[in-house]
């Protein structure tokens, strides 16, 4: 993209800040310059705020994905009534524990707090038409296997 035509500044192309536009998708561009290609892994937007802090699902599900990488994950918000919000896991790996977790946080150098409080295995993670996790459908899911009514 060689950047935006504005109200300002008719007639006149203006590079994006940075030379990117930003899209808020998470990228993985480790082969970017080889094959020409990036592969978008998340939305940023994806953000719960625990006791303060500011934590980024799609980066969760990545040192998830990374300790797990033959299973689907989604890591999810729901509410917890001392933190606000608290982080859940769905995942088709039935194996996945807590303390394997913790220790796979502390490898990727995660705080506890990036941890999620519970883990539901289930068959399948609820997909769009696209392939991509249906986040919305995967929400309802984990509420109603935490027992949380939904709003």
């Amino acid at each position: 993209m060689l950047g935006y035509l504005k109200v300002d500044r008719p007639g006149e192309i203006q590079r994006p800040e940075g030379g990117w536009h930003d899209t808020g998708d998470i990228i993985d561009d480790d082969e970017f310059g080889v094959t020409g290609f990036i592969r978008i892994l998340g939305r940023a937007k994806r953000f719960a705020k625990i006791a303060g802090e500011m934590i980024s699902l799609g980066a969760v599900e990545m040192m998830i994905q990374t300790g797990w990488p033959g299973a689907h994950h989604a890591v999810l918000t729901l509410p917890d009534p001392r933190k606000g919000e608290q982080l859940v896991l769905l995942t088709t790996d039935r194996d996945v524990t807590q303390s394997e977790l913790t220790a796979q946080a502390q490898r990727a150098g995660l705080p506890k707090l990036w941890v999620p409080t519970a883990i539901f295995p289930v068959d399948a993670v609820p997909l769009l038409g696209t392939g991509k996790t249906d986040y919305v459908a995967a929400r309802v899911l984990a509420e109603q296997l935490a027992g949380v009514e939904s709003p």
